[in-house]
């Protein structure tokens, strides 16, 4: 296993890389109107010797930091790539953003694509890309203090409704901002919250056009959350946090690994168990309820009969999951 791991170098792993975008454009079967791409990095603890850990002060642990890239609305895996343990830079992440968006692009010609991810995915780098070549973007922004005093109205009046009501308030308004190292200003989306706790001011930036910026904000802008669920899919149910090798390039290889595995379990669970209870399961439901069932092998002259226990639990979903395969 351990020659196995090691025997891919980056020209390979490059074309791995490649073949899982190649998988998330073939997995439509006809090209979508428009995707999300949605982009975060998450903490991968590390205990030894590894290559390239680093120590992060914000998770407080030597870890890497891989990204990982899904389609927002169906959580498809587009790809993974490992990481040192630190942020990415913005001409990091752009470099990452160039090559899957000419790679879709040149598959489906006239896909509407809009860019997701949390404020250290907001640099200058990728917005000027996004401009450039017709792509939507939308990210979190780092509250600085002229976005507090542009706001300081809104959020006064939102705390004193909380007084008044004696309940949560949430306020949105908008402004155009630009910093000091943009190439022009930008649209910034903020909401104006006041509860029990006080003030909460919180800020995305974007060039999506739409005027309902509560719209904007609550249903586009925090519809990202379900990304999380989708890396505690890959990183917890399946287990792609076990970079223990010495090499990088061979943990690379190891995460690869743990990707495919997400990209089946997906495509068991979207097809094969269709019209069963675990329709809408997590990975590791259908892996500890339906694949890991014991069973007895009886090899014969002609044929290997395998023998499924009677008392299995799940018997008409697996018989319903043997009949979504065959037919």
């Amino acid at each position: 296993m351990t020659r196995f791991e090691n025997g891919f170098g980056k020209l390979t792993q490059y074309r791995i890389a490649k073949a899982f975008v190649d998988n998330f454009i073939r997995s439509y079967k006809k090209p979508p109107e428009a995707i999300i791409l949605d982009i975060d990095d998450t903490e991968d603890k590390t205990y030894g010797a590894q290559q390239l850990v680093l120590f992060n002060a914000y998770h407080n642990s030597y870890c890497y930091m891989p990204i990982h890239i899904y389609e927002g609305q169906s959580g498809k895996l587009v790809t993974t790539i490992l990481r040192p343990g630190k942020r990415p830079s913005g001409r990091e992440t752009l470099a990452i953003i160039k090559r899957i968006v000419r790679h879709i692009r040149k598959a489906w010609p006239e896909v509407g694509i809009l860019l997701r991810g949390d404020s250290h995915y907001a640099s200058k780098e990728v917005m000027d890309y996004c401009e450039d070549n017709g792509l939507f973007y939308i990210f979190g922004l780092t509250t600085q203090q002229p976005m507090e005093k542009t706001t300081a109205k809104c959020r006064n009046e939102a705390e004193t409704l909380y007084n008044l009501e004696n309940k949560p308030v949430k306020l949105f308004g908008e402004f155009m901002y630009k910093a000091s190292s943009w190439r022009q200003a930008r649209r910034v989306i903020y909401k104006a919250e006041h509860n029990e706790k006080g003030d909460n001011l919180r800020c995305i930036i974007t060039n999506l056009e739409n005027q309902n910026i509560g719209m904007v904000y609550g249903d586009i802008y925090c519809g990202r959350g379900k990304m999380e669920l989708f890396i505690k899919e890959h990183k917890c149910h399946l287990f792609s946090d076990r970079t223990s090798c010495s090499s990088f390039m061979t943990n690379q290889f190891r995460l690869f690994l743990h990707s495919i595995a997400y990209v089946l379990m997906y495509a068991l669970r979207e097809t094969c168990l269709q019209n069963t209870q675990f329709a809408k399961a997590q990975f590791d439901t259908i892996r500890l309820k339906i694949l890991k069932i014991g069973a007895r092998i009886v090899r014969m002259s002609t044929k290997i009969k395998i023998h499924l226990p009677t008392a299995f639990p799940y018997q008409d979903d697996l018989y319903q999951l043997w009949q979504n395969c065959v037919t």
